[in-house]
């Protein structure tokens, strides 16, 4: 059985997508960029401030690690919404919180405890093989207006996918379900990566592709959510 990441993302294709909603998508999410910025500015310096605490406590203080994870989460909302899926035509909610109503969510299990030493490197040293395909799905890493660590100098491949699909959804009313599944699987990709390099977990992120809008990691029908989840 593969192992289950505690890094969670999850993404409904929420049909029927409307067939030309995806033009105007940018413009509706200005007032998200904006709020976007300045959380990820907010959140950098509170992960600077946890590493240190981790460093001399081995804990992630836990309002600074649901914060921060509700910022990524604001971000993949967004991002499904009308940048790295176009999976559904419902407005993200300006919220930090996980709403099982919206059709995408993530989520990372709050670890008890995390390695001293690892917090040196991780994210820069460990992470660089990472960081080489994460260029090449999200074409960058790094963080600017739209708010996340992502796109930076031009799309990636997963931009370029979302956009194919799009296009489908103008021309024939359909979502191609194999597409949403491959975008799902490398937007899963980098979120696990910046989990990793945002010092909220020790696992290194698996070489792996989970295709597919539900993450393997997450919890079966009817047996709620994970424990520690944020």
């Amino acid at each position: 059985m593969t192992p289950a990441y505690p890094a969670r993302l999850e993404g409904r294709l929420d049909e029927p997508v409307n067939r030309l909603l995806w033009l105007v998508k940018w413009v509706l999410l200005v007032p998200h960029f904006v709020c976007l910025f300045g959380l990820w500015i907010v959140m950098t310096l509170l992960t600077i401030v946890a590493g240190f605490s981790i460093l001399f406590t081995a804990r992630y203080p836990r309002p600074i690690f649901e914060f921060n994870v509700g910022v990524i989460r604001w971000t993949w909302r967004v991002a499904f919404y009308g940048i790295d899926a176009f999976g559904t035509d419902k407005y993200p909610p300006f919220s930090l919180k996980s709403d099982p109503a919206y059709p995408a969510d993530f989520h990372v299990d709050y670890p008890e405890r995390l390695s001293r030493g690892l917090v040196l490197v991780k994210w820069w040293l460990l992470a660089i093989p990472q960081y080489i395909i994460v260029a090449i799905l999200a074409g960058g890493l790094g963080f600017n207006a739209n708010g996340a660590w992502r796109i930076v100098g031009g799309g990636g491949v997963i931009t370029l996918l979302a956009l194919v699909g799009a296009l489908v959804v103008a021309f024939t009313g359909s979502y191609p379900r194999q597409l949403f599944d491959v975008t799902m699987g490398l937007n899963r990709w980098c979120y696990r990566v910046l989990a990793y390099v945002a010092l909220m977990r020790d696992e290194y992120p698996p070489f792996r592709f989970d295709g597919g809008g539900r993450d393997p990691g997450s919890p079966s029908e009817g047996q709620g959510e994970l424990p520690l989840a944020a």
